[in-house]
């Protein structure tokens, strides 16, 4: 499972004492708990599909962060925010291309925005951007 490769890059990080690497894995894995939590409540397991998708997530907040940075000409932390944002995606499923999301679509009988949404949903969650999916299926209709 993700969370458990993780969880080895961080106790190889402690060993290594790689600052950089420790900070962005205690910040996923604390996101990772508060998640477990919430759908422990619920009766459910966390699922890769569900640490991939905090994983997107982070990253977009670190390229927020990232150019708020570059705005005020702090380079230094952009570029410590830029080696977070490469270790993050090592572990990252590769996402769809945009050819990959159409042929899909094209395969799927029901193309209305609703099923279409919800198949790549169930089947393909953490794996596409769901605007994309939802910018390609609009350039098909």
């Amino acid at each position: 499972m993700l969370y458990d490769e993780i969880k080895k890059a961080n106790i190889e990080a402690m060993k290594n004492k790689d600052t950089l690497a420790r900070s962005i894995y205690s910040v996923l894995l604390n996101k990772f708990m508060l998640e477990n939590i919430k759908k422990r409540e619920k009766g459910e397991e966390i699922t890769d599909a569900d640490i991939s998708n905090i994983m997107q997530k982070t990253v977009k907040e670190l390229s927020e962060e990232k150019e708020n940075y570059l705005k005020v000409s702090n380079t230094a932390e952009a570029e410590k925010i830029d080696g977070q944002i490469k270790i993050i995606e090592k572990f990252m499923p590769k996402m769809m291309s945009k050819e990959e999301i159409a042929s899909v679509i094209a395969s799927l009988d029901d193309k209305s925005i609703p099923a279409v949404m919800k198949h790549f949903k169930l089947n393909f969650n953490g794996k596409c951007d769901m605007r994309q999916v939802q910018e390609v299926l609009k350039e098909m209709q």
